[in-house]
């Protein structure tokens, strides 16, 4: 599903190069709960810059579901990550002044879906998530956990090929946190693929496989904890 071989990224500030990502290796199987957990500054926000297809890698190949990515331009790049990856963000990023149904209908509508279609779909996901009762609420109206649950919903909606979570319970209480990782690991038995970006281990723990990221470097066992 997602392959990548000896990934590069450098950045050039003035005359220095910095090397953030350094000859990353890593494999996403069908199926998968993937974490991704490391420190600030260990290169791992840039690793999912990179999976998103937000950003590019300096060198190495990255295949998703069967597609060379690292050397696409920028449309190419939105035309992937929109039919491909679905976004989940600590802080929601919801629209205030837009209802729980139509955050989670934005995508199909830049998709040019049918009203109709779109309407039925995104009722669809927030019943999935537990929000049957909220579709009308805005986000101002809704608690912390309710609004991550929209933002899921959201990312739902298109059927991308890979659920890519930033820090998703970084912005919520311990209790709201923990509800929102059973549903991640639900929506897993269900066979989504999830790739989760975290610092907090405890957190990590919940996916069915941990991958640690230090000094730009990625790997797996007891030296990486």
């Amino acid at each position: 599903m997602l392959e990548m071989k000896h990934i590069e990224k450098v950045y050039t500030m003035g005359e220095e190069q910095l090397k953030v990502l350094n000859d990353v290796e890593l494999t996403v199987n069908q199926g998968e709960f993937l974490s991704v957990v490391g420190p600030s500054g260990s290169g791992k926000s840039t690793l999912m810059n990179i999976i998103g297809c937000l950003d590019t890698p300096t060198k190495g190949e990255y295949i998703l579901a069967g597609q060379e990515v690292a050397g696409l331009d920028e449309v190419e790049l939105a035309r992937i990550r929109n039919k491909e990856i679905g976004f989940i963000f600590q802080q929601f990023q919801l629209l205030p002044r837009l209802s729980a149904l139509d955050n989670v209908m934005l995508p199909l509508v830049y998709a040019g879906t049918s009203e109709k279609i779109r309407k039925d779909k995104a009722k669809e996901m927030l019943i999935r998530v537990g929000l049957e009762d909220k579709m009308r609420n805005r986000p101002n109206q809704l608690s912390g956990g309710q609004q991550q649950r929209v933002a899921i919903a959201r990312a739902l909606v298109t059927e991308p090929t890979i659920l890519l979570a930033d820090e998703p319970t970084g912005a919520l209480d311990q209790k709201t946190g923990h509800q929102i990782t059973n549903l991640f690991k639900e929506l897993h038995e269900e066979g989504k693929n999830i790739i989760m970006i975290t610092h907090d281990i405890d957190v990590a723990k919940n996916a069915s496989r941990i991958v640690h990221i230090l000094d730009g470097c990625l790997g797996e066992g007891e030296d990486y904890v």
